[in-house]
């Protein structure tokens, strides 16, 4: 695991291991020790074992994407195959089809959203030109980045 004051320094195979597997325990990624999560889907403040701020996490929609994508729209496909190869009654698809969307949709989220903070710590991502704007309105130190701080 990589020290709490000093970035990740990997090459990109083990970055992304480090970052598959922060996400998908709910770990920090910066110490792997602490916990990602306050609770199902909301990420902590602060990590609890190095201190990591996470008000640079912003995942916004992208766990809910990347659930529907990769998840929803193929499942999608196999309940219009159930429909149209077997013509079951409708509680055929309320006791089969329905449990399969929502458990199939809501369960990837945590990983999915751990996947996606990890990978921003990582790789340091941020929109550009807004680390002043950052430090301005989080009353730190503009001239280190809010991945160290």
């Amino acid at each position: 695991m990589a020290e709490p004051d000093e970035p990740l320094k990997t090459d990109d195979a083990n970055k992304w291991r480090w970052i598959l597997s922060s996400g998908w325990h709910g770990r920090c990624p910066r110490c792997g020790e602490g916990h990602m999560f306050a609770s199902w889907l909301k990420v902590t403040e602060r990590c609890d074992a190095c201190g990591l701020d996470y008000r640079f996490a912003a995942p916004d929609d992208g766990p809910a994407f990347f659930s529907l994508c990769i998840i929803a729209f193929p499942l999608a496909f196999v309940i219009v195959w159930l429909e149209v190869m077997f013509d079951p009654p409708i509680w055929v698809h309320l006791f089969t089809s329905v449990p399969i969307m929502l458990f199939g949709c809501l369960l990837p989220l945590r990983p999915i959203k751990g996947w996606l903070v990890a990978s921003q710590y990582v790789n340091r991502a941020q929109e550009a030109g807004t680390q002043g704007l950052w430090a301005k309105l989080h009353g730190s130190d503009a001239s280190r980045s809010e991945f160290d701080q």
